[in-house]
């Protein structure tokens, strides 16, 4: 591909990315499935520059404001502006890129060569950007986040807008840390025990998992250290009934079923719940590849759900990965922190709220209640702990550190009611996990 040419791509993708309902990554590998002409440069290339744009947004945004020329920020002037301010490129040089030829972008129109021309030189960053723009975030969030961090801010939100390594995490059903360490070696991956994480691996730069022999055994399976830990925090125990409330396509449910693991397979009960029959469905295939075929999958209402009524008070342990605004996981999906609205949060904590008292009727008497969501948000995770506590006297919240002792081991990252995890303060994406009991 010619240097027009990936920036044509470059384009293409942030447009896709924008309109689809799916992560960046999954967008550009179907983007890449239909152009095989791509070479691996090729790929890198825009791929990198893709995930750089998403992550300056923000400031290009302010840039292409700031000219003052009336022309909205979109894919096309953000790559262009990227390549001005980013990549040091020369308003001659984007005049011969941008030049219509064959897989090249079409030329820069009047508006566009002026911003060129007015943002050549220019450095990125800019002392009379606001604290949202120079890290990234939505202004709205602006009082969560100095809330929560204060002086912290900056390292924080920059630890958030670094590229995430990937973490896989060991299948207990089939195999030991050691022996997958091994047979990743054995495929050619470099990897190391994950920090905080015993049943962890965190890989060595870039890798294709998908051809591994010990991904296509099932010994391993992607997933942040910090969603490990959060299932390792729900204790389950082989004979125990545990509930997934919200399993989505099931990375949490496999930790469990490795937790409940007897004798090569699954000893008790576990339910995989999930108001999407699709996720539902992708589940299985992983499912089959780990050999937890035992899981019990169901579809269910958002509310007054049969099943529901049928099983209250029967589980030891009941998991709620709640939906919300996925603000820990920006590393991985850039582009997520510009999906929401104020009002996009009112409603989620109304689900949160709504997940968190029907998933409660499932706990029996000493029972546990695991809340979890991958937001930073306080208004997502203390707000909606002390809301359902102040409703709930049967419920206790227990100690985060006792908790942690007793199932992952070793001293906990944070103390008090909730554990809190963030890529600046404990290498992971962004986790909130709070443990009630309820009583006898």
């Amino acid at each position: 591909m010619t240097p027009g040419a990936r920036l044509a791509g470059t384009i293409e993708l942030l447009d896709e990315i924008d309109a689809a309902d799916q992560a960046p990554d999954q967008v550009i590998d179907g983007y890449f499935r239909q152009r095989r002409f791509a070479g691996s440069g090729d790929r890198r290339d825009v791929t990198g520059r893709v995930y750089d744009i998403l992550r300056r947004r923000a400031k290009l945004d302010w840039w292409i404001e700031r000219t003052g020329l009336g022309v909205p920020p979109n894919a096309r002037l953000r790559t262009l502006a990227f390549a001005i301010l980013e990549e040091r490129s020369s308003p001659e040089e984007l005049r011969g890129y941008f030049s219509g030829a064959r897989h090249c972008p079409d030329p820069l129109s009047e508006p566009e060569s002026a911003l060129s021309d007015a943002l050549y030189g220019r450095p990125l960053l800019n002392r009379d950007m606001p604290d949202h723009v120079r890290l990234e975030y939505p202004e709205w969030m602006d009082r969560s986040f100095r809330a929560l961090w204060g002086a912290r801010l900056d390292d924080e939100m920059s630890g958030l807008n670094q590229p995430a390594p990937m973490d896989l995490r060991v299948n207990l059903l089939k195999t030991t840390p050691e022996d997958a360490l091994q047979r990743l070696a054995d495929d050619f991956i470099d990897g190391a025990p994950t920090a905080l994480s015993p049943i962890g691996i965190r890989v060595t730069g870039k890798v294709r998992l998908g051809g591994t022999r010990a991904f296509k055994d099932g010994l391993v399976d992607v997933q942040d250290e910090g969603s490990q830990l959060a299932a390792l925090m729900v204790g389950v125990r082989p004979g125990m009934t545990v509930v997934d409330y919200c399993a989505g396509a099931g990375g949490k449910t496999l930790a469990l079923a490795a937790g409940m693991a007897h004798e090569g397979g699954i000893a008790g009960r576990l339910y995989a719940l999930d108001v999407s029959k699709y996720r539902m469905d992708r589940m299985v295939a992983r499912l089959k590849r780990a050999g937890a075929m035992a899981v019990k999958r169901r579809v269910i209402s958002a509310s007054n759900d049969p099943w529901v009524s049928e099983h209250a008070g029967r589980a030891d342990r009941v998991l709620i990965d709640a939906p919300c605004t996925g603000t820990g996981s920006w590393r991985r999906n850039p582009d997520a922190r510009w999906q929401f609205t104020p009002e996009d949060l009112d409603a989620i904590r109304a689900n949160q709220q709504s997940i968190f008292e029907n998933a409660a009727t499932l706990v029996k008497p000493g029972g546990r209640l695991i809340y979890v969501t991958c937001s930073l948000l306080q208004e997502e995770n203390e707000q909606q702990l002390a809301w359902f506590a102040e409703r709930h006297e049967n419920f206790e919240v227990l100690d985060v550190g006792a908790v942690w002792s007793e199932t992952v081991g070793g001293p906990p990252p944070s103390s008090g009611p909730a554990l809190r995890l963030s890529p600046a303060s404990t290498g992971t994406d962004g986790f909130f996990c709070a443990v009630l009991e309820r009583t006898r």
